[in-house]
């Protein structure tokens, strides 16, 4: 008989929301002149609160992976639908993803294999092909081979910092998404496969043991530190780059990731203080269907005009020029504008909440 899984923790979709909602806002203030620095990722190599936001959404992507999977890691054998749905799932996202750095043009150059729901896509898949054939210790085994081969290839292939110019990327960084950005997908894969180490530890204390507990939000902690602390250890040979992936910016990024889902539980699940969470569990419910829609919603923005005439603004910049920046300063104009577009999709997840829809994959 399979195990329980009618559980659900609320503290998931709250750590969802909140990475849904930092996507929004860095996504959408990096088209302004001056980004503000709370939504500017590190120039090159560093660490700022907008490099947390995906990978972030990548760990708990893992942990959910843990829930919906758990049948299948007690000795039930994975059937060919349920392969064939993985499958669905991840062509759909990498589709979605591809639709969506080509929009507008369409053109070949416009496409992006490593864009976000690519990466995504891509990291879903394997971990899931991972931890279904796997035992433990092999997938264990695996994520430290990831992080390790990435060191290797980082080695092999060496990247200079590119230099930056006033119009955009130089094509020395350009070259970062090339084939680093492919190493890149083996220290995304051990992001996914960590969250999905968390949650399968967190499925078996809930579910099966049935305990929250304070205790359960400590070790979320000290491994929160310890992946932390390995990162910046091994930043001293693997620089920090969130542009390259490397495998020190996965772990401190997933040490902080953990700390963050330590405390969602700990006041959710633990403490039962519930009503805080509300506004982000609802963004957390809808998350790649307001993520989607939200950055077709960036693109029309920044490829349609306001005015015929030559050097009309773009709708962005005329919004941005007419509405924020004539009473304040610019990197401050970007995130006002940036926090407006993201209360106007909380509003979008709210009308989805309260008439019961739940896009999903």
């Amino acid at each position: 008989m399979y195990p329980q899984q009618s559980v659900r923790l609320q503290s998931l979709d709250a750590v969802r929301g909140m990475t849904i909602a930092g996507m929004l806002l860095v996504n959408t203030a990096s088209l302004a002149p001056s980004i503000h620095p709370w939504l500017a990722h590190a120039s090159w190599h560093g660490f700022t609160l907008a490099d947390e936001v995906f990978p972030c959404f990548l760990f708990i992507v893992g942990v959910a992976m843990a829930f919906s999977l758990a049948k299948y890691s007690q000795n039930h054998q994975p059937t060919p639908a349920l392969y064939w749905r993985l499958l669905r799932r991840g062509v759909i996202l990498f589709a979605l993803g591809l639709l969506l750095n080509g929009f507008w043009t369409y053109e070949w150059g416009t496409f992006g294999i490593t864009g976000v729901l690519q990466r995504i896509s891509l990291a879903y898949l394997a971990t899931a092909m991972i931890v279904l054939t796997l035992s433990r210790k092999a997938q264990w085994g695996i994520t430290a081979l990831l992080l390790i081969g990435y060191w290797l290839a980082y080695t092999a292939f060496p990247i200079p910092e590119p230099k930056a110019v006033a119009d955009g990327l130089t094509h020395g960084e350009v070259g970062t998404f090339g084939i680093m950005s492919w190493f890149g997908l083996m220290s995304t894969t051990a992001i996914v496969l960590m969250g999905y180490f968390t949650g399968a530890w967190l499925q078996k204390e809930v579910v099966t043991e049935k305990i929250r507990s304070s205790h359960q939000s400590m070790t979320l902690v000290l491994f929160g530190l310890g992946s932390i602390g390995l990162g910046q250890l091994w930043s001293l040979w693997l620089p920090i780059n969130k542009k390259l992936w490397t495998s020190s910016y996965a772990l401190f990024a997933v040490g902080l990731a953990l700390i963050l889902l330590a405390a969602c539980y700990e006041l959710i699940e633990v403490r039962g203080k519930r009503r805080w969470s509300y506004p982000v569990q609802i963004l957390g419910l809808n998350s790649i269907f307001v993520f989607i829609a939200s950055e077709l919603m960036i693109k029309l923005l920044e490829k349609t005009y306001v005015g015929v005439e030559r050097g009309s603004l773009s709708s962005y910049q005329w919004l941005y020029e007419h509405f924020f920046l004539s009473w304040a300063q610019a990197p401050t104009a970007g995130f006002l504008l940036a926090l407006v577009t993201l209360i106007l999709w909380w509003l979008v997840a709210v009308y989805l909440h309260r008439r019961h829809w739940s896009i999903a994959i």
